[in-house]
């Protein structure tokens, strides 16, 4: 699948732009920016495409993309029927880290709002949000009668609070990505450094002990600890997810694509893909193929 680079330039040069999308169906687009996006959907059913990440969307999602995260949103095929009178309609905001200048992103009154676009650089999706959140986003886009001013200081307020919320999925992998977002745990960096430099390569929790000094059942307990999982499952989170990203550039076939993400047989690399991505790796690209 190509994937599309999208000017979203505002065409009045404003820090930040705010769209209403209603049209018979979404944009079916692979594609990325270098602005966040922040999207309502008012109305319509269909698939989510956001980094490797394929889930349903519904109406009164929330969702918030990271910047050049490439993401789809491609309704159910009833809504590309001839004579479908089925409409989509959300709300689209995009942003840029730096929208309102370094120094003013950086101050600390802004510390949360900036950790929430650090969050999103995988892509996120809120639960349960306070209809005061919703009806906020709904106003930026409603309210004609509210300066560039006003709206700005809306847009920071509805930042503020999915800060503050506790509930959300994060949607794409590390893995997906290549990167990572640095911990204040010194050891942790040094362990995600290591593990994103070598993980097409054989390596094991025990290589990774070594390299922080520490007993592999204490890092293992450590390791666990931190991420929920063992060390073994959360890399192979990460092979799995460089793998999409080599699948859809398209440039490499499967077994080759195998060896490439750090598995040594195409069984295991079959059967990892199917456990954490819920369907093989043909069909992952079926779908993306829609």
């Amino acid at each position: 699948m190509k994937l599309h680079y999208l000017d979203r330039t505002d065409a009045e040069f404003n820090s930040f732009s705010v769209t209403r999308n209603k049209h018979k169906h979404f944009l079916k687009v692979w594609h990325y920016h270098p602005e966040l996006e922040l999207v309502l959907v008012l109305k319509s059913t269909g698939t989510r495409f956001i980094g490797d990440s394929i889930e349903k969307f519904h109406e009164g999602d929330v969702v918030l993309i990271g910047a050049n995260l490439p993401h789809m949103w491609i309704n159910d095929a009833t809504y590309y029927q001839d004579g479908s009178k089925l409409r989509a309609d959300a709300i689209s905001i995009h942003f840029r880290k730096d929208f309102l200048g370094n120094s003013f992103m950086g101050t600390k009154e802004l510390r949360q709002i900036n950790h929430l676009m650090d969050k999103a650089q995988q892509g996120m999706v809120f639960h349960n949000l306070p209809t005061q959140t919703v009806d906020l986003l709904k106003k930026t886009e409603a309210d004609a009668s509210l300066s560039p001013f006003k709206k700005l200081l809306l847009l920071l307020d509805v930042l503020d609070q999915l800060a503050r919320h506790k509930s959300y999925s994060v949607l794409s992998s590390k893995g997906f990505l290549t990167s990572f977002s640095e911990g204040d745990n010194k050891n942790l960096k040094t362990v995600y450094e290591y593990i994103f430099k070598n993980f097409n390569h054989p390596i094991s929790a025990i290589d990774v002990a070594r390299i922080i000094h520490m007993n592999p059942s204490a890092f293992s307990r450590f390791f666990k600890r931190i991420h929920r999982k063992t060390f073994t499952a959360y890399l192979n989170e990460i092979r799995i997810g460089y793998a999409c990203k080599l699948l859809l550039e398209g440039k490499q076939k499967i077994l080759s694509i195998c060896y490439d993400s750090g598995f040594n047989n195409i069984s295991n690399f079959n059967r990892q893909f199917k456990k954490i991505k819920k369907m093989s790796p043909t069909e992952f690209l079926n779908l993306y193929a829609q």
